[in-house]
């Protein structure tokens, strides 16, 4: 039995949700990796600048 081409997403069960394309998989890796290098760069940032206002 051939089973035409689906173009919708069969795992939501609501009619509008089933015309919507299924769920991206976003890459948590390396939006984790720019949080991380975020919060170390702010923090250099802040340790340099109240280092030199005090000294």
């Amino acid at each position: 039995m051939r089973r035409r081409l689906v173009l919708n997403n069969e795992a939501a069960r609501h009619p509008f949700r089933r015309t919507l394309p299924p769920p991206v998989k976003a890459r948590r890796r390396q939006d984790d990796d720019q949080d991380i290098r975020l919060f170390v760069l702010s923090f250099t940032a802040f340790f340099i600048s109240i280092y030199t206002f005090l000294f």
